[in-house]
């Protein structure tokens, strides 16, 4: 019913940026997070960052490890979330995921959805 197609992976030089998109299709009503994790070789699933839809606005919320470097936003028309990433580190090397908390029309209820990664590889 939904999926999330994420884009923008790639090798890039320490120092360097990426900008990640997420985009979802589907039979969606509403979304209600999203945000993105990476998941490094040997190590567990992470957050990243997430964006979450309220009365007042968007809320944002960050990984310390990249606070003040990465920037969450999104496009409502577009179902679309990104992920711009600045000053890239070797550490920041991983899958990145995109997961989505969306209400869907047939039922009205809200599930999880993840994409399916795209690689970041930062060299030093």
């Amino acid at each position: 019913q939904v999926q999330l197609v994420e884009s923008g992976g790639g090798l890039v030089q320490a120092g360097g940026s990426l900008r990640l998109s997420c985009a979802a299709t589907g039979s969606i009503f509403k979304i209600n997070v999203m945000g993105w994790y990476r998941q490094a070789p040997g190590k567990e699933r992470e957050l990243v960052a997430e964006i979450t839809s309220g009365g007042s606005g968007d809320s944002t919320n960050y990984a310390d490890s990249v606070k003040g470097r990465f920037t969450i936003s999104r496009d409502n028309a577009k179902n679309t979330v990104y992920l711009q990433m600045n000053s890239l580190k070797p550490e920041d090397t991983a899958v990145y995921y995109c997961k989505g908390n969306i209400v869907v029309f047939t039922r009205l209820k809200e599930y999880q959805y993840w994409g399916q990664g795209t690689q970041v590889t930062v060299s030093s």
